[in-house]
């Protein structure tokens, strides 16, 4: 099973960008999806998570401006992202609990680069 990342980029203050992230693999099931960031010198942290079910919950410093979303059909899950503040650059992170021939498990994507310049 992987998760491949995309659609990171740099961007002024005030813009949009669109983060995909697509499962592959030997997949039974996938539950809970979600996006996580890590800038320089912090700890990786939650952006935003979506269930099965299409249930989401988000950070607080971007709720209002990013919207979580996953196709199941195709195994993806989505990140949009309006409003971009410098203080959103980091590496965003796609994280999936996937259900495969050796169980559950949660799978990491490669990460991907947001800069929003002050």
């Amino acid at each position: 099973v992987q998760l491949q990342a995309s659609g990171g980029g740099f961007v002024q203050a005030g813009g949009s960008l669109r983060l995909s992230c697509a499962a592959s693999g030997s997949i039974f099931r996938i539950n809970d999806m979600g996006w996580y960031r890590q800038a320089p010198g912090k700890q990786r942290e939650l952006v935003a998570r979506i269930s099965s079910g299409g249930s989401t919950n988000y950070a607080d410093s971007v709720k209002g401006r990013f919207t979580i979303s996953r196709d199941n059909g195709k195994n993806m899950v989505y990140l949009q992202m309006n409003s971009l503040k410098p203080e959103d650059t980091a590496v965003y992170y796609c994280n999936a609990d996937i259900i495969g021939r050796t169980g559950l498990w949660a799978y990491w994507g490669q990460g991907t680069q947001v800069t929003v310049p002050a």
